[in-house]
């Protein structure tokens, strides 16, 4: 599959979704650089947003499997990865896959877990695979987690240490909609017998594995791959920040940017790119020292500071 091709797909599975729900066109195009970049979205925002149906929307726009999973305090990891069960016709232990088994899986509230199943559920986000008894089993593949939290209810949660944050190529929010997105649900609302819009199938399943490898044709030039490992290095020398980016999160920006720049229609990545998807990479990663945090100071602030003060570097557009 070639670029333009991909960016085709790319438009058309946008504006289905967007069709459904009612949302900015830059979420959109943050998960789906999340899919392009084979990595995982984290979405912060509070309940009644349109967090559910937008990656039921992404997985049937897709042609993928979908399960979501509600995380509570009791939640087991067993209870995300399936667990060996005995058939008495066939008396032996046969494996009972658990809902992680999807190609997207939506982990619902996921800081309401206790930190031992939400390590499982990151485990397999990582490698691809679960274990049971000693036994691997592969996850489907694409493989995508689209994790949300509630960023005001801090009761009862157990908060995502920053190795875990890190997990997540990107974090997003969806935010409030506008007046007129309001009128568009209430107006879809006031037909109680109307069905919930669901979004027409864009691909095939075994397509989304083809759109994955675009992105590798995508060209970064060698002072944009600077400007890259620049941006990570000025967090770490931030004296609000106590952790800065890391390498994986330096990485991370790189695929993100090819990603971003091939739905927008380009071989190659420009500046643009990464000042659009840089805060959603970024943010999640820095950990901020005592004295900023008492202070008020917001590791978005950090980001806008070090896009301000990075040179930009000039790009030859063939």
């Amino acid at each position: 599959m070639d670029g333009d091709a991909a960016t085709n797909i790319c438009e058309d599975v946008i504006e289905t979704i967007s069709d459904v729900v009612v949302v900015d066109r830059e979420i959109l195009e943050t998960v789906l650089t999340g899919v392009l970049s084979r990595g995982h979205v984290l979405v912060e925002d509070v309940p009644g947003t349109g967090k559910t149906l937008m990656a039921r929307s992404f997985a049937s726009a897709l042609g993928l499997s979908f399960n979501r999973i509600q995380f509570t305090p009791d939640l087991l990891p067993s209870d995300i990865t399936g667990s060996h069960v005995y058939r008495d016709q066939q008396g032996e232990f046969e494996f009972a896959e658990g809902p992680i088994f999807a190609n997207v899986v939506l982990a619902d509230e996921i800081n309401r877990a206790p930190p031992k199943t939400q390590a499982a559920l990151l485990e397999a986000m990582s490698e691809g695979q679960v274990s049971a008894d000693g036994t691997t089993y592969q996850l489907p593949d694409p493989f995508f987690v689209i994790a949300t939290q509630n960023p005001v209810e801090q009761e009862g949660t157990f908060a995502l240490p920053e190795a875990q944050r890190d997990r997540f190529i990107l974090k997003a929010t969806l935010g409030y909609p506008d007046t007129d997105g309001m009128q568009t649900i209430l107006d879809r609302r006031a037909d109680r017998t109307a069905r919930t819009p669901s979004p027409q199938r864009v691909v095939d399943g075994d397509i989304v594995s083809e759109l994955q490898i675009v992105p590798e044709q995508v060209t970064v030039e060698g002072g944009i791959r600077d400007y890259i490992i620049a941006l990570g290095e000025a967090t770490r020398a931030d004296e609000r920040v106590e952790v800065g980016v890391s390498p994986r999160g330096i990485q991370r920006l790189f695929e993100a940017s090819r990603s971003h720049a091939l739905i927008q229609g380009r071989e190659y990545v420009a500046p643009d790119d990464i000042k659009a998807i840089i805060a959603e990479t970024f943010v999640h990663r820095l950990v901020l020292t005592a004295d900023a945090t008492v202070r008020d100071m917001s590791a978005h602030a950090v980001v806008d500071d070090v896009v301000e003060r990075v040179e930009v570097p000039a790009v030859a557009v063939t």
